[in-house]
């Protein structure tokens, strides 16, 4: 009697957990749980939408320049004649003598610290969508460099290159064109493809180039335009 009470009971409470473990699956489909969150790993979080990096590509959409940097004519005071290039180092501009009192300011990027070079040169060379060979020098610091590349838009010389004098230095063009504005290069001077495409139009082999050093300034401009 006492046997066959038990097992009335051992098969009730079967039957109970039966029908609790149907209902369980059953909410289970529509909201999981779990049942030993301290032995499961967290529920997995969703990533967060990969957004593309903003282009700088000459054919895309640019970052927007500071109204300092952009091409402009200004008052500016020199003796030097007309023709003439005069780069501001530390406040990286590019001056490009008009005569009467004005020339025309483009923003550009200059050389890093210790890349930083001051004189006077001549344009020598000019070359349109440049080819590239990293000097000596570059590749002994950054041996993963190319030792050639063809001119093109992925080209580091961009769409135009004066080249000056007998030296490593170029005036270019680039296609980072929001490194306008910094300290970056190894001692080239770079304007954006547009500025770049700008001032080759106006610039002639023979043309005289004056560096100026950290520790002078050649903005003695208003600001104003002309």
């Amino acid at each position: 009697m006492f046997h066959s009470a038990n097992s009335r009971l051992v098969a009730a409470a079967l039957g109970a957990l039966a029908i609790g473990t149907f209902a369980f699956a059953g909410s289970a489909a529509a909201a999981p749980v779990q049942l030993f969150p301290f032995l499961m790993a967290p529920p997995a979080q969703s990533a967060p939408p990969v957004q593309a990096a903003p282009s700088d590509d000459d054919e895309g959409t640019v970052r927007e320049m500071p109204a300092r940097l952009k091409r402009q004519v200004v008052n500016y005071a020199t003796r030097e004649a007309p023709g003439t290039i005069i780069i501001d180092t530390p406040n990286t501009y590019l001056y490009y003598v008009l005569g009467g009192g004005q020339a025309i300011r483009y923003g550009i990027g200059v050389g890093r610290e210790g890349f930083t070079w001051s004189g006077v040169q001549t344009v020598t060379r000019k070359a349109e969508w440049p080819d590239w060979t990293p000097p000596a020098e570059m590749i002994a610091r950054q041996p993963y460099l190319p030792r050639y590349m063809a001119g093109g838009p992925g080209n580091p010389l961009g769409a135009r290159a004066m080249y000056l004098g007998g030296t490593i230095y170029r005036i270019h063009g680039t296609n980072a064109p929001h490194t306008i504005g910094t300290h970056v290069s190894s001692g080239c001077l770079r304007l954006t493809n547009e500025d770049v495409t700008d001032l080759y139009s106006r610039v002639n082999v023979g043309t005289k180039v004056i560096v100026l050093p950290m520790d002078r300034r050649a903005d003695n401009t208003n600001g104003r335009r002309g």
